[in-house]
């Protein structure tokens, strides 16, 4: 086993991941670990923009109640202040970056702030989303990378799967002790495990929307930090909360597109298609006042309701009444991309159905985006920092990778000199044999889990359904303990096993939760209760 020590160990190459590894290569040696290629994560995916205050008629206030609205008053105020009073600064900092926001070409009215120009999504109630076009987190994801490569104290490296957190008790002399000293990773270029030490840690692995059968998230999101963490320790909150984004393009052969919020936001209608009753009609405003701009728990479960309702395959999502030049400047990426399906979006309709988009739920962290562990911290979608609480705001999840990437790095610099230094650690057994049929079983319990939590765990729940899941996830388990137990790991095998963890993790929280809030909406429990109340689960 190959032994890597640095200062800090970061996993995950995303968002919250990079801005981390630049704060901290300011006087530490950072090592940054990507499953895949550096730019596999769901950040460089990021369509719609960043939701900031930046322009004179809006406020903090009112940013600060949108989320709280959104989140159905789950979230955590002194949270959501936090992040919004410092998402001006994360966006200079971005643009000093050379982060190229669609610039204020206008010099003024309400799409515009001061410098650049500014959409609105869904739940907000000001003009607030920096963007460059459609395709933001790509632009980010190349200024981050660009930085960190140019920067010599980060170390960069690609086909790292993270296996399990480094504690105390895989030290040579076992102590029980909880603080994290890095990862065990399997290297995809040699095939063997190697140890990854720091003194302190920090998980920026994203979410696991690669649990459900249908999701716009990128293909590595299988909740390994939310996984690790518990294994290791931390307690999990409101991992009920799994936000299904609207609008996924609805094509057999495509999989996981996402048609941006800003689509809805720019104008554009949800109507159901032709040749069913009310064809070429818009139903929001038959499910709320907002309309299309209803937070995206209340638009998913409306196009969900119409699918099942007249037994449809996917609505229409439709803003060809916009100006061609209007819709082909605001949308390039993804007019390009229809257009490559014969889908001119300037002439037609879109068809849409909801996907699983966001873990809203996660590890527990505070406002230093430190966890339950001494040594370990963790950003963006791996977390449950209260930002979002049972919905997230539109393009709050971009911002929440910068402002707790920089305050977890901020904590570890400031409090480095109580940090001790790795212990030597054991050597990971890899005298295991491989099965020769474990890569034909590993598939089929994958597509088994995506499909039952689709099926029974969804966007509508119920009791009944929830414990057909969790039997099935007992079931599972058996076969993959022993499979992890007897044989050398694989990259999809430890995928597999933390996606059980997860679909675990989040069956139990929804059937702890006796009431319908947010992006939990269940039949037996339809009503809302007065007190919001995190579901908090501790290992």
């Amino acid at each position: 086993m190959s032994t890597i020590t640095h200062d800090v160990v970061i996993i995950g190459s995303g968002a919250a991941g990079l801005t981390a590894a630049i704060n901290l290569a300011q006087d530490r040696k950072v090592v940054v670990l990507a499953k895949g290629a550096l730019d596999g994560g769901s950040t460089n995916w990021a369509q719609g923009g960043i939701a900031a205050v930046l322009d004179a008629g809006d406020s903090f206030e009112a940013h600060v109640e949108d989320t709280m609205v959104a989140g159905a008053g789950l979230n955590n105020r002194e949270t959501v202040e936090f992040v919004v009073s410092e998402a001006p600064a994360a966006i200079e900092r971005l643009a000093a970056l050379g982060v190229p926001f669609n610039p204020n070409e206008a010099g003024g009215g309400e799409e515009f702030g001061e410098r650049w120009h500014l959409t609105r999504e869904g739940g907000h109630s000001h003009r607030r989303i920096v963007h460059v076009d459609d395709a933001t987190g790509h632009a980010v994801q190349v200024a981050l990378l660009k930085a960190a490569r140019a920067n010599p104290n980060i170390t960069l490296l690609e086909d790292m799967v993270a296996i399990d957190l480094i504690t105390g008790r895989h030290g040579e002399k076992y102590s029980g002790e909880g603080h994290v000293w890095g990862v065990y990773a399997f290297n995809k270029q040699t095939k063997h495990v190697d140890a990854i030490l720091g003194r302190a840690t920090i998980l920026c692995t994203g979410g696991a929307g690669r649990t459900y059968l249908f999701s716009t998230a990128p293909r590595g999101a299988t909740g390994d930090g939310i996984a690790m963490a518990w294994r290791a320790g931390c307690r999990v909150s409101n991992m009920e909360m799994n936000q299904f984004h609207p609008t996924c393009l609805y094509n057999l052969e495509v999989k996981n597109f996402l048609i941006t919020e800003a689509v809805r936001g720019e104008g554009g209608h949800l109507k159901l298609p032709p040749g069913v009753p009310g064809g070429g009609e818009r139903f929001m405003p038959r499910f709320d006042p907002r309309g299309e701009l209803a937070p995206r728990d209340i638009v998913a479960r409306a196009i969900d309701h119409e699918i099942k309702r007249l037994g449809l395959d996917y609505v229409h999502l439709d803003i060809s009444h916009k100006p061609p030049e209007f819709v082909r400047q605001h949308f390039p990426t993804i007019y390009a991309r229809l257009l490559d399906l014969d889908i001119d979006i300037t002439k037609e309709p879109i068809p849409v159905v909801p996907a699983q988009h966001y873990t809203c739920g996660g590890v527990v962290i505070d406002l230093d985006g430190r966890t339950d562990l001494p040594g370990l911290y963790a950003a963006g979608e791996v977390t449950e920092s209260g930002l979002h609480g049972a919905n997230r705001l539109a393009s709050n999840s971009l911002l929440e990778c910068f402002v707790f990437g920089e305050a977890a790095a901020k904590h570890i610099r400031a409090h480095w000199d109580d940090l001790p230094a790795p212990p030597a650690v054991r050597p990971w057994d890899e005298s295991r044999v491989t099965n020769s049929d474990e890569e034909v079983i590993v598939q089929h319990n994958w597509k088994e889990i995506r499909r039952f939590m689709w099926d029974y765990v969804g966007i509508v729940r119920t009791t009944k359904r929830l414990e057909r899941a969790q039997h099935r996830i007992d079931l599972l388990a058996k076969e993959v303990d022993e499979y992890y137990g007897h044989f050398r790991v694989t990259p999809d095998l430890i995928e597999l096993r933390n996606l059980l963890e997860v679909a675990r993790l989040v069956v139990r929280s929804a059937l702890h939760r006796k009431e319908s809030r947010g992006l939990h909406y269940t039949l037996d429990y339809p009503d809302m209760l007065p007190e919001a109340v995190d579901t908090v689960l501790a290992p």
